[in-house]
C-alpha cells in the first residue's frame, strides 16, 4: 500500500553529515521513494545546506517563539526525493558542525533550535502550511526530531509517528526550567512525559508517544533494554518492548560499489578479486607505507571516540606494533586520543598512518584497500562501516555487539564449512582479547584460499536498503494500525 511519508532528520548525505543519521536519511528515503512510497524528506536550513543548493524556492511560511519561518523547497541531491527545509537564519544561519561551536561544546540554544524545528515540522505534519500534503506517517530520528511525536499527540487525529533510535547515548537532555521557556503543553511534563529525573529529556518524547520505536539493529533493540546501554531509559524500553523493533540499515550500493567506485585506482567485483591489491599499493605509495603486498593492511575509519574502542586499541598498540601489519586511521574525535594516535604514528611511521580529519575519498580508498577492517566498538547501534567493508571484500574485525553482532559472523570451523564466515570477533573490550582476535586473522590471512573465501562470503549477499526498506514499510502499516486504534 502506497503512504505519504513525513521523513524528518537533523542531517542527510550528501547535504550535512556528522555519522551515521546522515548515511540512512540520505538513502532509507530514495528505497522507500523506489518501493512506491510517496515521501518527503525534513531538514534544518543549515548555513552549509543552503549553500549547497542550487535552487530553493519558499513554498510556506510559519512562525514559532516570534520568529519568522521560511519553507524551502528543493531536491535531495543525485535523487527526486522532495526535501523540505525549515529556514530560520536566527537558529540554523551559523558555520560549521550543526550541534557544536567551535570550541567544541554545544550550541547553548540546542534546545531553542530544535524546538522550534519540531513546531514546524508538526505544522506541516497537520497540514496547517498550505502544503496541500499530509503524510499518514511521520518518522523521526534521534532527539532532535524527538519531541515531533509528543507535540503530535496533543492534537486528535494526528498521524502516525515512528521514532528511530540511532544512538540513545545521545538523549538531548536540558534543565526543567528550558521546558517551561519553550512554553510546551504542560500535559508533556511529568515521568510519564519528557520529563527524565528532574531534568527536560527531548528523547524521551519519542520513546513515550511515538506509535511505534525502532532502532537499528535487532540486537541494540535488545541491548537497549537492559541497564548496561539503557542510560536509565532501560525500564520504558523494556514497558514498551511490544511497539520496539530492530531494522538493520542498508548501504547506499550506488555510492558504496567497488566496481563503479570513483574514488578507487582499480575498480573490482567477487570475479575480479585479484584487481583489488592495486587499491592496496597504491594507497600504501600515496601515505607513504612500504609498498608490501603480502602483509595485511589494517583500516579503519571512525570518530576517535572511546565508543569506538579506541583505548583498548591504544591498550594494544605495543603488541600491534610488534606484527606484521600496517594500520591505516582516518577520522576526528577526543583530542587525547588524537594525540595519542598521532604520537604511535611518530615512533612508528612504516607501520602505521594516522589521518585526522575526514575524507569521502580516502574512506573509499581505505575501505578497498584494506585487507581487514578494524571496529572494535564497545557499543554499536548498528554500524555501517563494517557493511561497506563487507561489500569491498575487506573482512571486519569486529565486536560482537549490536549491529556488527547482527551482520560480522565469526571464522570458525563450523563457518568455515558451510560459508557464512565473513569476519572476526573480538568477545570483549580488551587490549588482550583484541591481539587474540588479530592474531587469528593474520594467521588466517597467511592462507590465501581460505581468505579469498572469505571475502566471498562477504561480498555476496545483498547489502542494499531494499530489505530494509520492506520493513519499514511494514513497520508503517503497524503504527498506522496502532495510531487508528486511538481513535
Amino acid at each position: 500500500m502506497k503512504h505519504k511519508i513525513l521523513f524528518i532528520s537533523s542531517e542527510a548525505f550528501p547535504l550535512i553529515k556528522t555519522g551515521g543519521l546522515a548515511d540512512v536519511a540520505g538513502s532509507l528515503p530514495i528505497a522507500l521513494q523506489d518501493n512506491d512510497q510517496d515521501v518527503c524528506l525534513l531538514l534544518p536550513a543549515y548555513q552549509s545546506i543552503l549553500e549547497q543548493i542550487i535552487e530553493t524556492k519558499v513554498v510556506a511560511e510559519t512562525s514559532h517563539y516570534g520568529l519568522k519561518i521560511n519553507i524551502l523547497e528543493t531536491t535531495l541531491p543525485g535523487s527526486s526525493i522532495k526535501t523540505w527545509l525549515i529556514d530560520c537564519p536566527q537558529m540554523f544561519d551559523r558555520p560549521g558542525n550543526p550541534y557544536m561551536a567551535e570550541d567544541g561544546n554545544p550550541w547553548r540554544d540546542n534546545a531553542e533550535r530544535f524546538a522550534l524545528f519540531s513546531q514546524a515540522a508538526v505544522d506541516i505534519a497537520l497540514n496547517r502550511c498550505g502544503l496541500s500534503w499530509q503524510p499518514d506517517v511521520v518518522h523521526c530520528n534521534d532527539w532532535q526530531s524527538a519531541l515531533i511525536p509528543a507535540l503530535l499527540k496533543t492534537f486528535p487525529h494526528s498521524p502516525a509517528t515512528i521514532f528511530t533510535i540511532h544512538n540513545l547515548a545521545y538523549q538531548g537532555l536540558f534543565s526543567s526550567q528550558t521546558f517551561f521557556d519553550l512554553g510546551l503543553p504542560d500535559g508533556l511534563w511529568g515521568m510519564y512525559g519528557v520529563e527524565f529525573y528532574g531534568q527536560f529529556s527531548f528523547i524521551k518524547g519519542g520513546l513515550v508517544y511515538s506509535d511505534r520505536i525502532n532502532t537499528v539493529s535487532p540486537t541494540y533493540a535488545k541491548e537497549i533494554q537492559q541497564v548496561e546501554l539503557g542510560y536509565g531509559l532501560d525500564p520504558l524500553l523494556s514497558h514498551r518492548h511490544l511497539q520496539l523493533s530492530g531494522i538493520i540499515n542498508g548501504i547506499d550500493t550506488d555510492v558504496w560499489n567497488p566496481q563503479k567506485d570513483k574514488y578507487l585506482r582499480q575498480n573490482y567485483n567477487a570475479k575480479t578479486l585479484h584487481k583489488k591489491t592495486a587499491n592496496k599499493s597504491a594507497l600504501q605509495k600515496y601515505l607513504k607505507l612500504p609498498e608490501e603486498a603480502n602483509i595485511p593492511v589494517i583500516g579503519m575509519i571512525s570518530r576517535l571516540v572511546e565508543q569506538k574502542g579506541l583505548q583498548s586499541i591504544l591498550d594494544a598498540m605495543p603488541k600491534l606494533m610488534n606484527m606484521p601489519i600496517q594500520i591505516i586511521i582516518l577520522g576526528t574525535g577526543e583530542r587525547n586520543l588524537e594525540q595519542d594516535l598521532l604520537n604511535w604514528a611518530k615512533q612508528f611511521p612504516d607501520k602505521l598512518s594516522i589521518n585526522i580529519g575526514y575524507n569521502e575519498a580516502l574512506a573509499h580508498q581505505i575501505e578497498a584497500a584494506a585487507d581487514i577492517y578494524l571496529m572494535p566498538s564497545i557499543f554499536e547501534p548498528c554500524g555501517l562501516n563494517q557493511l561497506y567493508s563487507l561489500r569491498y571484500g575487506t573482512l571486519p574485525l569486529a565486536r560482537n555487539v549490536g549491529g556488527l553482532a547482527d551482520t560480522v559472523i565469526d571464522c570458525n570451523d563450523n563457518t568455515l564449512k558451510d560459508n557464512t564466515a565473513n569476519g572476526f570477533i573480538v568477545t570483549e573490550d580488551s587490549a588482550e582479547a583484541l591481539v587474540t582476535t588479530m592474531i587469528r586473522a593474520i594467521e588466517t590471512y597467511q592462507n590465501q584460499q581460505t581468505w579469498q573465501q572469505l571475502q566471498l562470503n562477504a561480498m555476496t549477499p545483498d547489502r542494499s536498503w531494499q530489505s530494509s526498506a520492506l520493513q519499514y514499510i511494514e513497520l508503517y502499516e503497524k503504527a498506522i494500525e496502532d495510531n487508528r486504534a486511538r481513535f
